[in-house]
C-alpha cells in the first residue's frame, strides 16, 4: 500500500477496477487489479462476474487476499468482471454497503462499484422514495442510489442511464458498471476522482489508478475524463462525452498521499511529484538536522526530496511492519499508541543520538504524529523537526476523504506552534498550497483544494457543511482543547 495506517494521514477511500476479456475468465484478472488497489481501501472487498447471461458476485471484510480463497474463486465464472476495494463515508462499514452493489434491472441483473461521495444524499433518498423506491434500511449509502438510478434507465442503454446519474446525483463519482454483457464507467462533471481506461490486444480494463493496468499485463490508454462515459462490449470501448466538463477538479491528495506512487496522473508520476513536494519543502521549512527519515512508506519519496535539497543525509529511521493491517475492533489511545509501535520499528544505530527531519504526508488529527515523534525521542533522537508535504488541512472534505467534520482536524483548532507542542516536536513545517500546486507541475489543469483552502469546487448544502463545519467554541486560557478524535 502507499502509506502507513499508522502515519498522520487520512484514509484511503475506494478502488474500483473493471475488466472485459475477450476469450478467458475474467476474476483472477480483477483479483491482480484489486490486489494492486488494495490502499485504496481495506475494510471491504467485492468482485462480480458476467458469464454472459448472469452475474456471479463474493463480497467480505478485509484484505483482498484474505477473502477471495481459491474455493471462492471458482464461483466467479465470466469473461466480464468488475472490482472493489472499500473505505467507507457514506453508509459505514457494515458488510451490507460492501461494494459492488447489486440491482435488478429489465436488462437483468447489474452491479455498480463507487469511489467518491454524493453531497445531496439525503434529498435524493426522499425523491427517489417520493417516486416509489423502497430501500431495505441496509441499504443506506449514496452508492445504492446510484444503482437504482442505472437500473431504472439501462435498457435505454448506458448512455441515457450514466446522463440521469449525472442531472441527479451532485458530488464525486467514478464508476464503474456491470450488465450482463457490457462493462462501463464514468466520472462525474467535475472529474474529483481518477478513472483510466486501459488495454492489452483485445482486453479493455478500467480502474481508479495506472499502477493496476501494470499488475495485469495492461498498458494505458487514456484518462477518462470529467463527465466522460467509457462502454466496453465484445467490439471494443467507445468514449461519449455525456455533459461538459464543470470545473476540472481532480483531488489534490490524490498527489499528496491516496494513489501508489508507480501511479501516473494527469501524464505526472506521482513519485516524482512527491519527491518534488519534499524539494519545495526543503526550501520553505529548512532545519538544521544530522538525517533526513521518513515515515514509511508514504514519506519516502519526498525525504528524499528534501534531503537532496537540503544536503541533509537520507536515512531510513523506522522499518514497518508487512504483516500488520487495519484491525476491525475499534481502538482506544492506548490501543492507538501500542499501534504505531507495533508496525514502526525504530532503527536505534541509526536515529540515536541525532537530530532528525522527520518528513511525513499529512497531518489530520495529529495524535499518531505525536507518537512516532516520542517514538523517536525513546530511542535515542535528540532533536525531532516534523516536515508535512501537505498544507494545513483546516476544512471538511465532502467528496470522499475521511475527515468530514472540521472539528476533528487539527489544523482547524490549533496554530502551527500550538500543534507542534500537542505532538512535542522541536519544530513543524508544512509544505504551502501554493507550493504544493507548483510541484505537481501542471498549470494547466484543475484541482480540488478544498481541505486546504475552503474552495469547493462543488457547491455544498447548507444544512450539510453547517453540521460538518461547526466547531465548539474554543476554550479560555488553561481549559483543555476539545478531543481530537481518531487514529491520526
Amino acid at each position: 500500500m502507499t502509506g502507513s495506517n499508522s502515519c498522520d494521514a487520512p484514509q484511503e477511500k475506494c478502488g474500483v477496477f473493471g475488466a472485459y476479456l475477450k476469450n478467458r475468465n475474467a476474476a483472477p484478472t480483477a483479483y491482480y487489479g484489486l490486489f494492486a488497489l488494495q490502499h485504496r481501501g481495506q475494510e471491504t472487498a467485492g468482485i462480480v462476474t458476467s458469464d454472459g447471461e448472469k452475474l456471479h458476485k463474493i463480497i467480505g471484510r478485509g484484505l483482498v487476499n484474505t477473502i477471495f480463497t481459491k474455493q471462492k474463486m471458482k464461483r466467479l465464472v465470466g469473461h466480464l468482471a468488475i472490482g472493489h476495494t472499500r473505505y467507507s463515508t457514506t453508509g459505514g462499514a457494515r458488510l451490507a454497503n460492501a461494494q459492488p452493489i447489486n440491482c435488478v434491472a429489465q436488462v437483468g441483473e447489474i452491479a455498480i462499484a463507487h469511489n467518491g461521495n454524493l453531497v445531496n444524499t439525503h434529498e435524493l433518498r426522499e425523491e427517489l422514495e417520493a417516486e416509489g423506491e423502497t430501500f431495505d434500511p441496509s441499504e443506506n449509502s449514496d452508492s445504492h442510489l446510484i444503482a437504482r438510478i442505472i437500473a431504472r434507465h439501462i435498457d435505454e442503454g448506458p448512455r441515457i442511464a450514466v446522463q440521469k446519474v449525472m442531472e441527479r446525483c451532485v458530488g464525486a463519482y467514478s464508476i464503474a458498471v456491470i450488465t450482463p454483457k457490457q462493462i462501463f464507467g464514468f466520472r462525474d462533471p467535475w472529474g474529483v476522482r481518477p478513472l483510466v481506461l486501459g488495454k492489452h490486444e483485445d482486453d479493455y480494463y478500467i480502474a481508479s489508478e495506472t499502477c493496476a493496468f501494470r499488475a495485469v499485463g495492461a498498458k494505458f490508454v487514456q484518462e477518462i475524463e470529467p463527465g466522460q462515459l467509457v462502454t466496453i462490449d465484445e467490439t471494443g470501448y467507445v468514449i461519449d462525452q455525456i455533459v461538459p466538463v464543470q470545473k476540472e477538479s481532480l483531488c489534490l491528495f490524490e498527489f499528496i498521499y491516496f494513489a501508489r506512487p508507480d501511479s501516473k496522473m494527469y501524464g505526472r508520476s506521482l513519485y516524482s511529484a512527491r519527491k518534488q513536494m519534499g524539494i519545495q519543502l526543503a526550501y520553505e521549512r529548512p532545519a538544521i538536522a544530522d538525517l533526513v527519515v521518513p515515515v514509511p512508506d508514504s514519506g519516502i519519496p519526498a525525504a528524499l526530496g528534501y534531503s537532496l535539497a537540503s544536503g541533509i543525509p537520507f536515512a531510513e529511521g523506522m522499518m514497518k511492519s508487512r504483516y500488520i493491517h487495519r484491525t476491525f475492533i475499534e481502538p482506544d489511545d492506548e490501543m492507538r499508541k501500542l499501534g504505531v509501535r507495533m508496525k514502526l520499528s525504530p532503527l536505534e544505530d541509526n536515529i540515536e543520538g541525532k537530530r532528525i527531519v522527520l518528513v511525513d504526508d499529512s497531518i489530520v488529527r495529529g495524535n499518531t504524529t505525536g507518537e512516532i515523534v516520542k517514538l523517536l525521542k525513546d530511542y535515542g533522537a535528540t532533536e525531532v523537526h516534523v516536515r508535512i508535504t501537505a498544507p494545513r488541512i483546516e476544512w471538511p472534505c465532502y467528496y470522499g476523504i475521511d475527515m468530514s467534520v472540521r472539528r476533528k482536524l487539527i489544523a482547524a483548532l490549533k496554530t502551527d506552534d500550538e500543534i507542534c507542542a500537542h505532538i512535542s516536536a522541536d519544530s513543524l513545517g508544512f509544505l504551502s498550497l501554493e507550493q504544493a500546486h507548483l510541484a505537481v507541475g501542471k498549470p494547466d489543469r484543475g484541482f480540488c483544494d478544498a481541505c486546504f483552502s475552503n474552495n469547493y469546487p462543488i457547491p455544498i448544502p447548507g444544512r450539510l457543511r453547517k453540521k460538518m463545519t461547526r466547531i465548539p467554541s474554543l476554550p479560555q486560557a488553561g481549559q483543555t482543547q476539545p478531543a481530537l478524535m481518531g487514529t491520526k
